[in-house]
């Protein structure tokens, strides 16, 4: 139990107050620790340092870290004191980042065969000057991908299930995120139907 509530989501904001990733709780609280943020509680936006947030006692029904000697109230968000930079308005090409656009998901068949059995597909082939990027690689199982070969998806009559595009950036891309209802008084709404990267 330690272990899981250790490793559940932690909004992180820049000292301005915007959002800009998500880490988990432990990751926070030694950010805390070394006083290089400080805990905001969403019910009255008041921050805390550690020693300030120690002195609340957690309710039974409330998230809690157990030392060997107190237990603590998990920290939902924290703002940063010396980051105000606003986050990247794109998301890092990668193959990790195209397995998250693509949901672990064949875009010619629609299976999920887990990602040992997953590929990424060039849908205009490397070999005719088909370019490595967001809007030309998507997710192929092994067998699709062999089928496809090296032709275009029209050449080989298979169909996309949609058509690759950049992802828009959220503080959230690389997260399978867990929602945190204390978190909608920081981001809108449209953060929540995506994954993250921290």
């Amino acid at each position: 139990m330690v272990a899981s509530t250790l490793e559940r989501p932690t909004l992180i904001l820049n000292r301005n107050w915007q959002p800009v990733g998500v880490t988990t709780v432990a990751r926070a609280v030694v950010k805390i620790w070394n006083e290089t943020a400080r805990i905001v509680d969403p019910a009255d936006y008041q921050t805390y340092s550690w020693s300030d947030w120690a002195k609340f006692c957690p309710t039974d029904d409330e998230l809690s870290i157990q030392s060997s000697h107190a237990r603590f109230k998990v920290p939902e968000v924290i703002t940063l004191l010396k980051y105000d930079r606003v986050p990247r308005n794109s998301v890092t090409f990668s193959r990790r980042n195209v397995f998250k656009r693509d949901r672990f998901t064949c875009q010619y068949c629609g299976c999920q065969p887990g990602s040992e059995e997953l590929t990424i597909d060039h849908v205009h082939p490397r070999s005719f000057g088909g370019e490595t990027s967001w809007e030309n690689c998507v997710l192929a199982c092994v067998d699709c991908n062999s089928r496809k070969a090296a032709r275009t998806p029209g050449q080989a009559k298979m169909k996309l299930l949609k058509e690759p595009v950049r992802p828009k950036w959220k503080p959230f891309y690389a997260m399978q995120c867990i929602q945190v209802d204390s978190w909608s008084r920081f981001i809108s709404e449209s953060y929540w139907n995506v994954e993250l990267e921290s």
